[in-house]
């Protein structure tokens, strides 16, 4: 079981993605905005962060910076293709929508694998 912050603004695929990775029984806490996201990392520690590329106050690279700051992996689930800078290569990894539960599900589970680190529920 890993901790999971999920970021999006979209109620119906929130509640989805929230079902999909509770039914593999991840503890997930909720954020729509940015300011929320930040505010939460701020307080707690995740073992991802999946997030909305685009969100009413800023952007999952947003969230992602914050994240990165507290050395917590990020997953950006996103609806529009952009190009990163290299030097943000390997910083964040990226599904575009729409994204099936069993893609999501196998990003979530390639990224927990990768951080090599006790879950932040053992913490």
């Amino acid at each position: 079981m890993a901790r999971i912050l999920l970021v999006e603004d979209d109620a119906n695929l929130l509640l989805l993605m929230e079902h999909v990775l509770r039914s593999e029984d991840h503890a997930v806490d909720l954020a729509i905005t940015v300011q929320e996201a930040q505010a939460r990392l701020a307080q707690s520690r995740y073992d991802l962060v999946l997030t909305d590329g685009k969100l009413p106050d800023g952007t999952g690279m947003q969230v992602g910076d914050a994240a990165s700051t507290g050395g917590m992996k990020t997953l950006i689930v996103t609806g529009f293709a952009f190009q990163l800078p290299s030097e943000e290569l390997g910083r964040f990894e990226y599904l575009l929508k729409p994204v099936r539960p069993s893609e999501l599900l196998r990003a979530v589970e390639r990224m927990l694998a990768s951080c090599g680190s006790p879950p932040a529920t053992a913490r």
